[in-house]
């Protein structure tokens, strides 16, 4: 169904640049970090190369606030209700997902009006989304049952719900060129690999302990893991099926993100900040400290702006040039 634009609530921004950050040789300048107050409790964010434009879920306000890069400003707030968790974009479609866990649903918004679009059933749990671009196809993984969920973007519908060997999913990364999903296990400390030509599990991967955030680098079928019980980041050779490396960390990631054209991997496993990863070395290639224990991470793969929440101040990061 479309609806009209939803109501908004009154919200202050206050910007800061390089507000709390410290910064080690050859990593990020303090003028390349900008620090954004959104109140609330921000969880996950995504990023629309096409617009440039982050969005940022609130689960305890219900809401996704919208922000725009250049003027560290939120133009936008919009009410999808619930307690919305993961955010999605695919600027191919034109459409933001956003999933209500709760609920068992994914909201459909679109990228340019921010209306409703539809709310499409998901199955109980619905919570890691991710995109497959090419194929206009959404993936939900739960995070009590452990089912996958595969949207249509399209028609707004599901396609099929599929369960799965293990009972629930922290994180799912997609890689459309080979056609496989990857989905994190915390109680197996394992990845689940789906395959969506036969549309089913094909593969097990262990991994360290509480593997939580899943990026694929789509050139060459990288797998790298964000693990929130062990002070390391895993990488999956897709050719294998196996952990390859592990890269060492200064604590616990519980989120990451791959910037495509250099296979870059910036998670939230440094001491207070941001680490950055050489994906085709698998070396550590960077930190940055922004005095606060980092949320979900996300990156612009037009500007690689890489942007971090702050639940615990209500702030999201934006930084440059790291």
């Amino acid at each position: 169904m479309r609806g009209g634009r939803l109501p908004r609530r009154t919200l202050f921004a206050l910007v800061t640049a390089g507000a709390g950050a410290f910064f080690l040789p050859g990593t990020a300048r303090a003028e390349d970090v900008r620090s954004l107050d959104l109140g609330g409790d921000p969880a996950a964010v995504a990023v629309n190369p096409v617009t440039g434009l982050g969005y940022v879920t609130d689960a305890q306000a219900g809401t996704v606030s919208v922000v725009e890069p250049r003027s560290a400003s939120v133009v936008d707030v919009i009410h999808v209700g619930g307690e919305p968790g993961d955010v999605a974009a695919d600027p191919e479609a034109g459409r933001i997902y956003v999933a209500n866990p709760p609920a068992g649903t994914v909201v459909v918004l679109d990228s340019r009006t921010h209306d409703l679009v539809s709310v499409i059933g998901a199955g109980a749990g619905a919570s890691a989304l991710a995109v497959d671009e090419e194929a206009n196809r959404v993936y939900a993984a739960s995070g009590t049952t452990g089912t996958l969920a595969v949207l249509d973007g399209v028609s707004c519908t599901l396609a099929a719900l599929v369960p799965s060997p293990q009972q629930g999913f922290a994180g799912i990364g997609v890689d459309p060129g080979r056609k496989l999903a990857y989905c994190a296990s915390t109680a197996t400390d394992s990845i689940e690999v789906f395959s969506i030509d036969s549309g089913k599990f094909v593969a097990s991967v262990k991994v360290g302990r509480n593997p939580t955030g899943v990026a694929v680098h789509h050139a060459s079928g990288t797998v790298y893991v964000a693990n929130s019980g062990i002070h390391h980041m895993s990488i999956v050779d897709a050719v294998t099926r196996t952990e390859r490396k592990t890269v060492l960390l200064r604590s616990e990631s519980s989120a990451l993100a791959v910037h495509q054209g250099t296979n870059t991997v910036f998670t939230n496993g440094g001491q207070n900040g941001l680490t950055r990863v050489d994906g085709t070395a698998g070396t550590l290639s960077g930190e940055l400290s922004l005095g606060v224990n980092p949320g979900d991470v996300a990156v612009d793969q037009r500007t690689r702006t890489v942007w971090v929440t702050d639940p615990l101040h209500g702030r999201v990061f934006l930084v440059r040039d790291f």
